[in-house]
Parts: C-alpha cells; structure tokens; sequence
C-alpha cells in the first residue's frame, strides 16, 4: 500500500535539513587567540593581535602579525597587554579587557588603568579606559599595578564581572579585586571591592564554571619567611564568585620549582572534546605551552607546544564559528582554508579579491571558467598548502563572481574519490563545459585517465557520468609516459558541436558526440610548425579566428597560435605569458566578460608558503592587436581590482 505523505510535511522536512545547513556555519568550529606580541619592534610589542586555529593547537596570526587595533586609539598609555577575550552570555557579542600599560615607555613603575572593549562581530569594537586612580581617588589614589583583567558572566546577579589584579605602593601584597560592568560595558556599576587576597599574594588570575564550582586559575606562589621559595599556577574553587574561596596549594604546572617560570595562565575548552586546555606563557623562553584536563583538577604531567607562526605573550582563547572566521579573514586576512570553506549545501563564503592572488585562503590552480547570465564561474584545481614536495591534489573547486571583485565560494563539488576507477588519487586540471541545461567538468587524474562529471548546477555537487575514464593512454596514440593523458580544454562552436583538446608532452584533440560523453570518430594530434607543447590547451574564439593557448617549455611559459578552424591548420604566434612567479608550471584560461577580455592563469605568489607545489589564480585583463594578434600578457601583483 502506497502513502501519501502530505506536501506541508515535505517542506518542513526540507526546511528543517536546511536550518540545521545554516546552524552547521554559525556552530562554534575554530578558535580565535587574542595575545600581544613577544618579539619583533618593541614599540609595537605591547598591542592587541588576534589569531585563528582550527584545532586549538595550530595558530597562525591574522593580519600577518600586525596589531588589529592601534593600542594609542583605545588605551591611555598607548600599550595594553593581556588581553581577555568572552563571548557574551548571549552568544552574539564580545567583551574585551586588557591591562593599560606601555612599558616601553613608561616601564614597569606604575600604571593605575584598564581597557574595556565590546563588539557585536570581532572586527569593529568601542572602547572605553577605566583608570582606578582617577575615578575611585579615596580607595585606589596609591594603586601601584592594576593588572590583567578578566570577565566573567554571573548567571546569578546576571551581569559582567571584571576581575583584576590590585597591588598598592608600599605594599608587597598582590589581590584581586572585582566590580560588576555597566550595562553597556563602558565602566564600572561601583567601586571595585577586594574579591579574593591568595595566601602569598597572585597575578593573572582566570576563573572557568564547571559542574556547579567556580575554578580560579592564578599564578601564585609559596613564600618562606617572607621570601618566595616556588612560583607556578595554582587554582582556588568556590560556589559563588563572591567566595568564599577555597585555596589549594598544589602547583598545576610541570614547571613549579624549577628555573623556568610561566605566568599568563588561561583555560579554554576544545571544540567538541571533553579536553580543557591550560596554557600558559614562558615568558623567558619565549615559548608559549599546555596541559591537558578533563576536570580541572588533574593535568596531563608531559607539556604540549603550540605550532605558530607569531611569538605571543599573555591572551586568551575563545571558540568562534566559520561565520565569525569569513568575517575576520575579511577584515584582516590570515584565517586559513579550513575555517573558510563552506561544507553544507546552501553554505557559501563571501569574499573580496584584492588584487592577485584572488583567492589567499586556498591554494588554487589550472583555472577553467564560464560566463554565464553575467557571471563568471571559475573551476580550479586545489593544492594541498606550502611545503609539498609534488602535486598533492585532491579534489577540485568553484566560485563565482559578478564583478571580479567580489567573490562566492561553494562546497566542494567534486572529489577524486567520486571516481573509483582513479587509482591515481590525483585531482589533475579540469574544464567545465554547459551542453542542454546540464555542467560537465572533464578531469584528468594524471596516468588514470580523463574523466567525466556531471550536475544540474555549476556549483554541483557533480557525480561521475561514466564509470569509467573517458580518454586514457591508449588514446594517446603518439605518447610514451604515463602522464600524456591530462589537461582536458572543451569549446563547443557555434553549430552546437562540443571538441575536446588534451595532452601533456603530445596534443591531442577529438570530436565529442551530443550526450558529451562520449568520442564521435577518431583521435588526432595537433601539430605545425614552431609548436613547442608541453600541456595545458585552451580553446577561444574571437570574431573569425580561433586560438590554441598552451604551456611550453619548462619552466612553462604560455605560447598561442591562430586558425580559421578549429581542427587547423594552426600558426604559430608567439609568446603570450612569461614564466608565472614562483611556479614551474603555467595554466590560463581565456573568458570575455562585460566588454572586456580576461586571462586567467597562475603563479606561485601566495606569501609566505607558495610554490609550484602551492599556487594561487591571478586574473590580468587581455588585449587584442588590430589584426587579431594577443598582446602579450603583464603579469602583476594589482590584477583587475586592486588598481
């Protein structure tokens, strides 16, 4: 017996896959670390930075490295250190402290402030300074230090507590003193009062809620006759963050009493993970390190380092979404592919091109593109990331534009394991091609062969559309290694019939029946005088001539020659693209776009990992002589949208 399932139900069922794709993006996937810097000029050591990671152990700076806000616009001494990242109890906005203090300039002496910062995105954020000594005179008017601020959320009274760090000249003793935050986190509601006075006094204090009990981090230490004999990361618990406080004297770190001091502790929860990492800085060393729990009072005995490519000093740690990583990556750059790429159907990730490379949080290469209702679709390979010894491909991308600024990137749409006959697991150049409502994107697999995909959309997701490859060495009549089957290109004229070009070393080319999936004749090998071919054809047509770009040589430079047809004779013109930077090889693809022509291509430009291993798609406008010749290509940094 047949049911029928009612229409409404359908459409909440979609409606439902669809809301859980869009919570997937804003779901908390990476982190953000806010730090200042250890190394590099000293004036500008002491400002706030701000870097991303995906796991929680793997850091890399946004901004490359450079303060994201100036410390002059937001603090009174024009430096701030430690600063203390929360995300707001209602998930959608962000509090900020950091200490006021420029001890280059003003040293070590005294400072009496903090910077209270919010922001409802991570990338614009008021400010506000509190100096004690100013605006409490009769309590704080002798503040030597007021150091490290944090924020906590107090579910019971329901607001903001800032706690800090108090030591008062001519005295020895280091408290912590706490007051609510106003509602719009400029100030203080009161007078800060004394929250917890440790036994031999603490710095760098860092309270976490679990199961019913407040964890208070702090480095403190153990004093003899007044002398401190043991310095590390001790931990205090209470009930309520009023107190009272119960001090344990147990050390948490595998460095207590030793040479090696740390400070700066903070604790951060992983991502989907029972894990809670305490870090802390070596602020001698000059190294930054972790231990591991599940329950805050135990700790992994060995230390962990954090892989990084900046020197931190004191921060903290927060979770943050793919939707906050899009949006600080736009602000600042830096954030890398895996925070980026969106992996649910209907996901997408906006972003500008600011000269070339385009795309600088992927390394792309061997771009095909389509024009189509005003936009442009770019098809490209996907390099694993700097330091690869070989071409290390996997699966392919899309993106598409309506201006060549501003860009969308899409799932992947296509992998190399979609293909099982690929033994070769390489996801080599490929070519998109629109036949009857229908995208087909030919790829080649370096000695497996060249194969078909298939979608109703350009994006995809694409699907095999053979089983099987549909070229492979065999065809290659003229070829002898293992690699002559690659680098499919497809123009179809204007009597609807589809060719497709291929080779590497050889080229060949071949008449594509309708259904574009199949060969129609025989196989044959483009060759005339002057073709020097290495890989990478490409098919255009403009007015009555018809264009073979292709690479040559190697290092690979880009050559073209001309016909009246498509199956030749062809001449020889010349160069059209010198050796792409920092790449051996050279792949382009030719579009025209809103009255204007587009050479497409790529380099090895992308700083600091990029290489031939590791590249990145530029885009340079193209020129025509008046007898139809290409003027020859200038490569550079500013591209189409960054002059």
């Amino acid at each position: 017996m047949n049911k029928i399932i009612p229409l409404a139900f359908l459409l909440l069922l979609s409606f439902n896959s669809f809301a859980q794709q869009q919570n997937d993006e804003k779901a908390i996937s990476g982190y953000l670390f806010a730090y200042f810097e250890g190394s590099g000029d000293n004036q500008l050591q002491e400002q706030l930075r701000f870097a991303t990671s995906s796991n929680g152990t793997e850091w890399f700076a946004l901004n490359g490295n450079k303060p994201v806000l100036k410390a002059t616009d937001i603090s009174k001494t024009g430096g701030i250190r430690d600063p203390h990242l929360l995300r707001a109890n209602d998930g959608k906005s962000f509090y900020l402290t950091a200490t006021d203090m420029f001890t280059v300039k003003n040293g070590w002496e005294h400072n009496s402030g903090i910077v209270l910062l919010k922001s409802s995105n991570l990338t614009d954020w008021t400010s506000s300074r509190i100096d004690l000594a100013e605006l409490y005179p009769k309590k704080f008017g002798n503040v030597k230090w007021v150091w490290a601020p944090q924020t906590i959320y107090d579910a019971k009274a329901g607001k903001y507590l800032v706690y800090f760090t108090i030591r008062f000249k001519g005295d020895e003793k280091l408290n912590f003193y706490s007051a609510y935050a106003n509602k719009d986190f400029t100030g203080f509601e009161k007078e800060p009062k004394l929250m917890f006075a440790p036994k031999d006094g603490a710095i760098d204090g860092d309270i976490v809620y679990k199961d019913g009990t407040y964890h208070f981090f702090f480095k403190g230490n153990t004093k003899e006759a007044g002398k401190e004999v043991k310095n590390g990361i001790k931990k205090a618990t209470g009930k309520s963050l009023q107190g009272p406080w119960i001090e344990g004297f147990d050390y948490l770190d595998v460095y207590a009493g030793t040479q090696t001091a740390v400070e700066g502790s903070s604790i951060f929860k992983l991502n989907s993970s029972d894990d809670y990492i305490l870090m802390y800085d070596l602020y001698k060393n000059g190294k930054y390190e972790f231990q591991r729990s599940k329950d805050l009072n135990t700790f992994t005995k060995k230390t962990e380092g954090f892989a990084k490519d900046f020197n931190p000093r004191h921060g903290s740690v927060i979770g943050i979404s793919r939707e906050e990583a899009r949006r600080l990556n736009n602000k600042w750059g830096g954030v890398r592919e895996s925070m980026l790429q969106p992996l649910m159907f209907g996901e997408r990730h906006e972003f500008k091109a600011t000269g070339n490379p385009i795309i600088k949080h992927s390394y792309t290469a061997d771009p095909a593109a389509l024009v189509e209702d005003g936009k442009v679709w770019l098809f490209a390979g996907h390099d694993f990331a700097g330091g690869q010894k070989n071409y290390k491909m996997k699966d392919w991308l899309v993106y598409s534009t309506t201006d060549l600024t501003n860009w969308t990137e899409y799932p992947v749409p296509m992998k190399i394991t979609d293909f099982s006959w690929a033994k070769s697991g390489d996801a080599f150049a490929g070519h998109v091609a629109k036949k009857d409502g229908k995208y087909y994107w030919y790829i080649s697999t370096n000695w497996s062969g060249i194969g078909v995909g298939v979608s109703d959309k350009p994006e995809g997701p694409y699907k095999d559309a053979l089983g099987k490859p549909l070229l492979t060495n065999k065809d290659c009549f003229a070829s002898t290694h293992s690699w002559a089957c690659i680098d499919p290109a497809i123009y179809t004229d204007e009597k609807g019939d589809s060719w497709i070009f291929w080779g590497n070393r050889e080229c060949y080319y071949a008449k594509l029946k309708p259904n574009m999936i199949e060969i129609d004749g025989e196989v044959k090998q483009v060759k005339f005088d002057g073709f020097d071919f290495t890989e990478a054809p490409w098919i255009h047509k403009r007015n009555d001539w018809y264009y073979l770009t292709y690479a040559s040589g190697f290092p690979e430079k880009l050559a073209y020659a001309m016909s009246k047809s498509i199956t030749g004779p062809w001449e020889y013109k010349g160069l059209l693209n010198e050796i792409a930077g920092n790449s051996n090889t050279n792949h382009q693809a030719i579009i025209d776009f809103k009255g204007k022509s587009y050479f497409i291509y790529h380099n090895g430009a992308l700083q600091t990992d990029g290489s031939s291993y590791s590249r990145s798609i530029a885009i340079e406008e193209l020129f025509y002589n008046a007898d139809g010749t290409i003027k020859k290509i200038v490569m550079t940094t500013e591209g189409v949208n960054g002059k």
